[in-house]
């Protein structure tokens, strides 16, 4: 990706293409997966009206100040929840999803909140994205590569992350723990962290220790360096938490290539 005059140069197969940033990229040459779920008129208009995270908020202002053009991919970037508050806070935002109607929906907050000129939207999966090596100085995957229904699609997701980062680049991860589930689930055969006993479909559920392995082996390092923030831990003898899953949330910096 790259931006200039307002416009962001996104990649789709083995070609590249300009788009304004107000625009929505064309499918074309791009494969998705079933996004029914994510297409449904209550699910649309409950991202909708979501709050931005608070604590990415302060991320963006932290890498903002010591990077002002700062270069943002907001990877299943829904209806814009954090797109559009990280647009106003100056940053270029690309935001890919792989559904239509969430990109119709960021579409109008972006121009409701007055940010349209600063943020690009592509539908794109997670594992196949649409910018050029390199090109980005911040990734967002805020609850996307929870979503992964395979092992070998999270490391794509994550793979392609972290081709699209610059060296030095940040990362903020939001994602599903471990901890959700009871000790004694066990994941699908042959898979070894994605489950299907929260959702009844598979979803991916990490330990911290898998998910700091998984992010270095593809290139990412936790920055600062520590233990991930967890949310929303089960009560004691409760399998499955109260009023959703267990999230893990945290930093990451790419490595130098």
């Amino acid at each position: 990706m790259s931006t200039h005059s307002g416009k962001v140069v996104l990649r789709i197969g083995s070609r590249t293409k300009e788009w304004n940033c107000e625009t929505l990229a064309s499918p074309e040459g791009i494969f998705l997966t079933d996004t029914s779920r994510w297409e449904e008129a209550g699910t649309v208009g409950s991202f909708s009206t979501a709050a931005a995270n608070r604590v990415l908020m302060e991320v963006v202002r932290t890498e903002t100040a010591s990077c002002p053009r700062l270069r943002i991919l907001d990877v299943g970037c829904g209806a814009a929840r954090n797109a559009a508050p990280m647009a106003t806070q100056g940053g270029t935002v690309v935001g890919t999803d792989v559904s239509w109607p969430m990109l119709v929906a960021a579409r109008r907050r972006l121009a409701t909140e007055g940010v349209a000129g600063r943020v690009a939207l592509a539908r794109a999966s997670m594992d196949y994205l649409p910018l050029r090596d390199a090109s980005v100085d911040l990734v967002v995957a805020h609850g996307i590569w929870n979503l992964a229904r395979t092992t070998a699609e999270f490391r794509r997701a994550v793979a392609e992350a972290a081709r699209v980062a610059r060296p030095g680049a940040g990362l903020f991860l939001f994602t599903f723990s471990r901890t959700t589930l009871a000790p004694e689930d066990r994941p699908i055969p042959g898979e070894p962290f994605v489950f299907t006993q929260f959702a009844g479909e598979p979803q991916c559920f990490l330990t911290e220790a898998q998910v700091k392995e998984e992010l270095f082996r593809a290139g990412w390092e936790k920055d600062p360096p520590g233990p991930l923030t967890e949310y929303n831990r089960p009560v004691a003898g409760r399998a499955i938490p109260q009023g959703g899953p267990v999230i893990y949330e945290g930093t990451f910096r790419r490595r130098g290539r």
